[in-house]
């Protein structure tokens, strides 16, 4: 479906804060993200101890405003995560697991100020980190 360079173009963000590496598959409700940068040892969310399962937020924040861009048109659209709720994580690190993490987002509510998103970070073999993400758009500018 779409590459990184083409969720680059439609996310504001760049180099290596592009964190999601291809999309799997989505619709008007769920969108569907593979990833390796977990493994990429110059991450920019990577900690000394590796990288947190709370960098996950990110990817899933990520996973929803492509999916928004999708809805939208592809204009990417500045925007803030503002609200994390409901977030269980079942692991500490997302480093050391192997292969292929998936990112799914699914859209629970939107409207012209932002939207909230359900996810759900995962290997092939186990749920990762589950949770709500509410994202608000900035404001346009003249």
């Amino acid at each position: 479906m779409l590459d990184r360079e083409a969720i680059a173009a439609r996310i504001p963000h760049t180099g290596r804060m592009v964190l999601l590496d291809r999309v799997i598959e989505w619709d008007a409700q769920a969108l569907s993200c593979g990833t390796r940068t977990h493994l990429d040892p110059h991450n920019p969310l990577r900690e000394p101890e590796g990288l947190p399962v709370w960098a996950g937020l990110e990817y899933a924040a990520q996973a929803a405003a492509l999916h928004g861009s999708l809805l939208g048109g592809g204009a990417p659209r500045r925007g803030y995560l503002a609200l994390a709720r409901d977030v269980q994580p079942f692991c500490e690190h997302l480093d050391g697991i192997e292969g292929e993490l998936v990112v799914r987002a699914t859209l629970v509510h939107a409207d012209p100020a932002g939207a909230i998103y359900h996810f759900e970070l995962a290997c092939p073999t186990r749920v990762l980190l589950t949770g709500r993400t509410t994202l608000m758009y900035a404001k346009e500018t003249a």
